[in-house]
């Protein structure tokens, strides 16, 4: 059985140093989540480097070691594509989505990438104005400098729900 948490490296930073580190990732986090919240899903490709993956999987495959995401995308350019897609081709309820983020934890500092893992819970409202609870998991993220901002170089969205309640159209 795979565990959430990736292998540890030795972060050899001063407490002061991984305190801003994770000062910066939570604000990282949080504009991902704004993005995503308030519609503005061209900015979710910036977020990532342009080599940068995205995909979402269930626990259950996660934790037998299957690669079988139901969302993939290899570089910004897929990410850009999916957002074109969504607005222009898709067709799909109106919804929006609220995330709440917690536990953001560096797990490993290595040559240049940070390891972290949190937690979220994705509540979905339809255009009746009705709320549930669409998605909860983990993030586990790897993220990297590039030109001065951090981005995200892997996000990996590992979803606890035994199933995706509607069509995953926007991303987690």
């Amino acid at each position: 059985m795979t565990t959430m948490t990736p292998p540890t490296a030795p972060v050899a930073i001063s407490r002061q140093e991984r305190l801003q580190l994770w000062t910066e990732l939570l604000e990282l986090q949080h504009r991902y989540v704004s993005a995503l919240d308030n519609n503005r899903l061209e900015e979710w490709p910036g977020f990532f480097v342009e080599e940068g993956r995205y995909e979402i999987i269930p626990k259950e495959n996660f934790d037998a070691g299957f690669p079988a995401p139901i969302m993939y995308c290899r570089n910004a350019g897929m990410l850009r594509d999916r957002v074109l897609s969504l607005r222009n081709a898709n067709i799909f309820e109106d919804h929006v989505y609220r995330h709440s983020t917690s536990g953001l934890v560096i797990t490993a500092v290595k040559d240049g990438v940070v390891h972290t893992q949190s937690s979220y819970v994705v509540v979905i409202t339809g255009t009746a104005g009705e709320s549930s609870v669409y998605q909860a998991g983990t993030y586990l993220d790897e993220v990297v400098l590039h030109e001065g901002e951090w981005r995200y170089r892997s996000k990996r969205v590992v979803y606890d729900t035994s199933r995706v309640a509607t069509l995953l159209a926007t991303p987690i």
